[in-house]
């Protein structure tokens, strides 16, 4: 994967043309790519009203007008940052349970897996506020653009633990409808809370006691018969 300083690179690097000299170009989706890790780099530090093609561009070593033949608005940059920050978001989300050890009672392997996920959502939160903030803004969505929430792979990893819920019996059938919702609306609320509200100045042992209980309500709340 090309990042910005390589394209900037690149960019430096390039010939003066002559009557025998072509200019290099770049290769169609490198630029793209570039000017997306610049915004989202911009994102990380400031949350989303950080991101801005104009500042993208000047990071790669582009003009404003090549940047544009790319992103002809902020709505598509915007965008594109978002589906950034939700892959950042899911793959600490994988991360968490691929270090879990297997649990020999499915039960106790199903609700660990929940609480993981749980957690590293929260954590994530946490530790990068610009990412987060931005991979949940409202923004203009590009042409055409239809969001389908089943296609979020964060989503789709709480469904999937949802659903090893209910084939072990950890979570009863009629419970089953709308516990995304229900699971998601704690952890995300308690990331706000955490972040930009009343919960931000918890010393650390207090947040950490903050988030042990919350996902403990979810647990029990999900897995109660």
């Amino acid at each position: 994967m090309l990042t910005v300083s390589t394209l900037r690179v690149k960019e430096q690097d390039r010939t003066v043309p002559t009557s025998r000299t072509k200019r290099p170009s770049y290769h169609h989706g490198d630029l793209t790519n570039a000017l997306t890790v610049a915004a989202t780099s911009l994102a990380r530090t400031g949350g989303p009203e950080a991101v801005v093609l104009r500042e993208a561009a000047r990071q790669v070593g582009v003009s404003a007008t090549a940047a544009y033949r790319h992103f002809a608005s902020h709505g598509e940059l915007i965008h594109a940052v978002k589906e950034h920050s939700q892959a950042e978001l899911a793959a600490r989300m994988e991360a968490a349970l691929a270090a879990l050890a297997p649990e020999p009672d499915p039960v106790r392997d199903a609700l660990g897996r929940l609480r993981a996920i749980g957690v590293a959502y929260i954590r994530f939160a946490l530790a990068e506020p610009g990412l987060f903030r931005t991979a949940f803004c409202r923004a203009e969505a590009p042409d055409g653009y239809h969001m389908d929430i089943g296609s979020v792979r964060s989503y789709q990893l709480l469904s999937e633990t949802l659903d090893r819920m209910a084939a072990c019996g950890a979570l009863h059938p009629s419970r089953r409808p709308y516990a995304e919702v229900a699971a998601w609306s704690v952890v995300h609320g308690l990331s706000l809370l955490l972040l930009d509200g009343p919960l931000a100045a918890l010393p650390e042992p207090d947040r950490e006691q903050a988030i042990e209980r919350s996902m403990g309500a979810v647990i029990e709340g999900l897995s109660r018969p």
